[in-house]
């Protein structure tokens, strides 16, 4: 079994005009714009390589809490001193993460040899804000990262002027897509690829829209065998179904994601699983409007903020401390608030049950 670690390992030695960028190249992209950048470069426009970005990583220090897995230290590692990946420039590193608008933004630009850019797009950090934006999503509206996303495409391509591909994991999936879509109409046709890796969908209302539409023959998606976030919302692109050696919402996890060559490794079909959770969900946002939806995430990320943690590794850190608030919060929620979350889980259960009987049935009857 490998992974993109050990691509590293067996094609570092060849630069990108020995062997031309692949869909490998930019799952790794995807995931080192989640590595902790902040503070290797000094002005937004100043170029860096990603051998010299590592080594004033190092000398700088690494904090813990700012690293989300602990495989991101080994690709960092192994990129810098890849011939490969070591001397491509990196650029554009920006980090927002604003409470108040419920934002969490992070992306950087890598140049390749070929005379063409990376855009990334970060994902879900640790923070709350994050992932409360990542719930808001489902809610129908345009998140604020979407539209910093179509920002940040418009202005390197301003300054950089190259053709580009776009692309990022999870929620940073959803936002190359968005970007590509609505970015101007002169940049569109300098979008070489987009690809999203196992990132939500999009709203019906834009996946039914003629942007979208013209975009789908540049998007490409890759889900895991079992994907849970990548089968939400609404897709119409072609996806390619990766072997992961995780199991269910776990195969969300990049670095269990197969690779033999110079490529992944291919499966036809999703699992049955995948169909049911995403079968599930869809019926769960039928049954709740928008303004529902909204209500009920509102109220548990109130509850949560009473922790005072800002982000998931605070919350685990201090697990006695974080349970104990919670269930202060939670008492101390009003009767209508406790009535609305008891009544959305509860749908969800019925939901959940009657499709597991469905799905029974259908077994029995084949």
């Amino acid at each position: 079994m490998a992974n993109i670690l050990d691509y590293i390992k067996w094609r570092g030695d060849l630069n990108f005009n020995q062997s031309k960028f692949n869909n490998v190249d930019n799952l790794i992209f995807s995931r080192f714009s989640y590595l902790p950048l902040d503070n290797l470069l000094d002005e937004l426009n100043e170029l860096i390589t990603i051998r010299d970005a590592y080594f004033k990583w190092i000398k700088l220090g690494i904090k813990e809490e700012k690293v989300l897995q602990k495989e991101d230290k080994d690709l960092f590692s192994a990129l810098a001193n890849s011939k490969r990946f070591g001397d491509l420039k990196i650029t554009r590193f920006v980090n927002k993460v604003d409470e108040r608008e419920e934002k969490q933004f992070s992306a950087i630009t890598i140049f390749i040899p070929d005379d063409t850019i990376y855009i990334a797009y970060r994902g879900t950090d640790n923070t709350l804000v994050g992932w409360k934006e990542d719930f808001n999503i489902s809610l129908d509206i345009d998140i604020p990262s979407q539209k910093e996303a179509v920002k940040y495409l418009e202005n390197v391509y301003k300054d950089v002027n190259k053709k580009m591909r776009v692309g990022g994991h999870s929620k940073g999936g959803n936002l190359a897509m968005y970007a590509s879509i609505f970015c101007k109409e002169e940049i569109k046709k300098e979008i070489i690829a987009v690809y999203n890796n196992d990132g939500p969908g999009l709203s019906k209302e834009i996946v039914n829209g003629a942007s979208y539409k013209n975009a789908l023959e540049k998007i490409k998606s890759f889900i895991p065998q079992t994907s849970i976030i990548g089968k939400l919302m609404y897709h119409e692109e072609k996806y390619y179904i990766v072997k992961s050696t995780q199991k269910g919402i776990m195969q969300h996890d990049l670095y269990s994601w197969q690779v033999e060559g110079k490529d992944f490794i291919y499966l036809k079909e999703i699992t049955n699983e995948s169909e049911f959770v995403d079968e599930v969900i869809k019926e769960w946002t039928t049954k709740f409007t928008p303004e529902q939806r909204s209500e009920f995430i509102n109220i548990v990320y109130g509850i949560l903020r009473e922790t005072d943690s800002n982000t998931i590794y605070e919350m685990s850190k201090n697990r006695f401390k974080t349970v104990g608030a919670l269930i202060k919060a939670y008492h101390s929620t009003d009767k209508k608030n406790k009535q609305i979350i008891s009544q959305t889980l509860l749908e969800l259960f019925e939901i959940t049950k009657n499709n597991v009987f469905k799905k029974i049935d259908e077994k029995l009857k084949k």
